[in-house]
């Protein structure tokens, strides 16, 4: 790669990127399943340190048990618990179900609201999680939801060389458009799961090598 063309946040550059993401994964979506925002929260919540696999399992039942933010401000602690156990520190994500869902009821008369501020004043809500409800329940972009796999390709390709996740985000809002906001971090989530993994990158099979700055390219 030439060194003109190595401009870190270079625009052409993170064009190609985007558009050859947008072939791969033209409908882009998160792998937790869910039928409303309220459950929706609930599975991001409860996907922390855990597989969308097992959550999408334990979210099965869950959702049938409790339909309402009540159901969960209201239900017996220990109860909860054992619903949630399978998807790990099932003790603190009970405590922040129940906190936000007591939150949803006393504030937002059971609703899960539509502005990104007051999602994050929510127990157990950050950014991330906000991002991602208010992207694929509601379809407002108002966020870049920055999990571990959008930080890592982000700080790959050098879309953003910054180290939190609140200044990646500030990095790729400025660097995509508007309305592929949540297409593009459910895209960066599956080409981190399928291509860019953690240990070993598949960069030989990434379409989006060419364009990448990652220094230790297993190629």
């Amino acid at each position: 790669m030439s060194p003109a063309n190595k401009n870190t946040r270079g625009a052409d550059r993170i064009s190609h990127i985007i558009k050859t993401l947008v072939k791969k994964y033209p409908k882009a979506t998160l792998a937790l399943n869910h039928n409303s925002a309220l459950e929706l929260l609930i599975a991001v919540i409860l996907s922390a340190q855990c597989t969308d696999e097992r959550v999408n399992q334990v979210t099965q039942t869950l959702f049938k048990k409790y339909a309402q933010a009540k159901d969960y401000s209201t239900a017996a602690r220990e109860q909860l618990e054992q619903d949630i156990r399978p998807t790990g520190f099932f003790r603190n994500k009970a405590k922040s179900l129940q906190a936000c869902c007591q939150m949803l009821v006393d504030t937002y008369a059971g609703d899960v609201p539509q502005d990104i501020d007051d999602l994050v004043r929510l127990p157990g809500v950050g950014r991330k999680t906000a991002a991602m409800v208010l992207g694929n329940a509601f379809g407002l972009q108002q966020g870049i939801a920055v999990d571990t796999h959008v930080k890592r390709i982000a700080l790959r390709t050098q879309i953003s060389v910054s180290k939190t996740p609140e200044k990646i985000e500030k990095d790729l809002m400025a660097a995509v458009p508007r309305a592929k906001w949540t297409w593009f971090s459910n895209a960066m989530i599956l080409h981190g799961r399928q291509t860019c993994t953690a240990r070993k990158p598949k960069c030989r099979q990434c379409r989006i090598e060419k364009w990448c700055l990652f220094p230790d390219k297993t190629i």
